[in-house]
């Protein structure tokens, strides 16, 4: 199967906590979900999805949208029909896409409504230098 789009349908989020309110251990838990996979075409199957990020306690951002893929429908759409679950090919391949689309708008409406990262943000630990030992004699040059 390959990729031929995504389309982002809904975005909804919600804030619990009050403004200022502290949370000292805050899980942040994320989900992606096949919702719907249906036959677009020929050749093209529709699958639609469901991405959130629990705050637990906190809040939450949840998006919605389609994933369109193309190849050889039949299997993905028959096996879908009759087990509610996909080839693990296509399910890595629309998982991935669903989380490396979603992850960068979840992040930008967590800020927008004060909400931490859905993600671990690096930390930089600048050191000071060490300062390297003076040496006892010269020692040979080299070109």
């Amino acid at each position: 199967m390959n990729l031929v789009g995504f389309e982002t349908n809904t975005i909804e989020a919600k804030r619990f906590s009050k403004p200022g309110e502290h949370m000292a251990n805050i899980r942040i838990d994320h989900n992606s979900t096949v919702t719907q996979i249906t036959r677009a075409s020929d050749r093209t199957a529709s699958v639609e999805f469901r991405f959130t990020v629990n705050y637990v306690g906190m809040g939450f951002i949840k998006i919605e949208g389609t994933v369109m893929l193309e190849g050889e429908v039949d299997t993905l759409v028959k096996e879908w029909t009759t087990t509610s679950s996909m080839p693990n090919e296509d399910a890595n391949i629309v998982h991935n896409v669903v989380v490396s689309n979603c992850i960068p708008t979840a992040l930008l409406i967590a800020r927008d409504i004060r909400l931490p990262p859905p993600f671990p943000l690096p930390r930089i630990n600048v050191e000071k230098k060490a300062t390297p030992a003076p040496r006892s004699a010269p020692g040979p040059e080299f070109a």
